[in-house]
């Protein structure tokens, strides 16, 4: 049973921003997520759909991600959440996606416990991008991150300390943080690690 409030989650029993970082807590007030994690299958190829964030927003600007956001009270869990935040961050309409499973919890240092939601989606359908929080919706072919010659451990100064992160970039996109660790965790469901 998925937990009601961030309160009943023991983030440290879950996959997380902490996982590579001792010590790295998650920033109080936690709140719960959603992301889909959008297959799309192109003639027997399938590839992953992700956002790049505009520059404004408050949370993880200008950074990729997946489409999803806040769990709204109304949802009713994180399979809502995460068909409704896809309708409203890139105009995929519900009616093109098949929800076939769920990736490990991840909590990221900004305090969101995040539920990662698989889900295919059917060709031929049309985005229409919300401009305020979409910079750009863009493919990469799955093949790329079952590869572990694209898996990176990297680190960083953030706020004096330094941190450690997965990254795998993609083309000109930098994928890293919370997006490339819930991507290690489909690598390793995928591959049996």
């Amino acid at each position: 049973m998925l937990p009601t409030s961030p309160t009943a989650v023991d983030v440290h029993a879950e996959r997380g921003d902490h996982s590579l970082n001792a010590g790295l807590d998650p920033l109080p007030p936690l709140k719960l997520a959603a992301v889909l994690v959008p297959f799309v299958d192109r003639d027997g190829e399938l590839s992953l759909i992700f956002t790049q964030r505009t520059a404004h927003l408050a949370h993880h600007a200008g950074q990729i991600s997946f489409p999803g956001g806040h769990i709204e009270p109304d949802d009713g869990g994180p399979v809502e959440t995460a068909l409704r935040e896809t309708e409203e961050e890139i105009g995929l309409d519900r009616q093109h996606i098949t929800i076939i499973g769920r990736l490990e919890t991840y909590v990221t240092r900004t305090g969101f416990i995040v539920t990662p939601v698989a889900g295919v989606v059917t060709p031929p359908f049309e985005l229409a991008p919300d401009e305020h929080e979409v910079a750009e919706v863009f493919e990469v072919p799955l093949s790329h991150f079952l590869d572990p010659a694209n898996h990176h451990h990297c680190s960083a100064e953030f706020e004096g300390v330094v941190r450690y992160f997965y990254a795998m970039p993609y083309e000109d996109y930098f994928i890293w943080g919370a997006t490339a660790g819930m991507l290690m965790n489909l690598y390793e469901i995928l591959t049996h690690r």
